[in-house]
């Protein structure tokens, strides 16, 4: 954790420090008091409304070299991830996991990137968890 910025805690992210969606959860692991997040997008989501290692009352979240993540967590990652989740999902769930594949193999929907970041903002002002009080700044 680092200083605080108009009241709150600033957790950084530094996208400099990762090349891959292991080395984020490597990263955002890092910033929680005796946590550790299992790379699960349904548990990521968890921690932000607080209790797992993140500030309760808010913090801002400075996800520097957010560029560098952008391509860092493509289109080749989100693939890969999928393919992940694909291998371990219920059967009924199988189909709708292939087409996220066929589809991210096309460059459509969204990248793990864009993934982290909507989670992270439906937890900041104006999204559905907005009572977390999160604010992100991508630089």
């Amino acid at each position: 954790m680092s200083p605080f910025d108009g009241g709150k805690p600033v957790l950084i992210i530094d996208g400099s420090r990762f090349d891959d969606y292991d080395g984020f959860a490597r990263e955002f692991s890092a910033l929680l008091d005796d946590w550790t997040w299992n790379k699960n997008l349904d548990a990521f989501n968890d921690i932000l409304w607080g209790g797992f290692g993140t500030p309760e009352d808010g913090f801002v979240l400075r996800w520097l070299h957010s560029g560098r993540s952008r391509e860092a967590l493509g289109w080749a990652e989100t693939i890969k991830y999928l393919e992940h989740i694909l291998a371990r999902c219920h059967p009924t769930n199988r189909e709708h996991c292939r087409a996220e594949i066929e589809a991210a193999r096309r460059q459509e929907g969204q990248t793990l990137f864009d993934r982290v970041v909507e989670i992270i903002q439906s937890h900041a002002v104006g999204g559905g968890g907005s009572e977390n009080g999160i604010e992100l700044e991508l630089t």
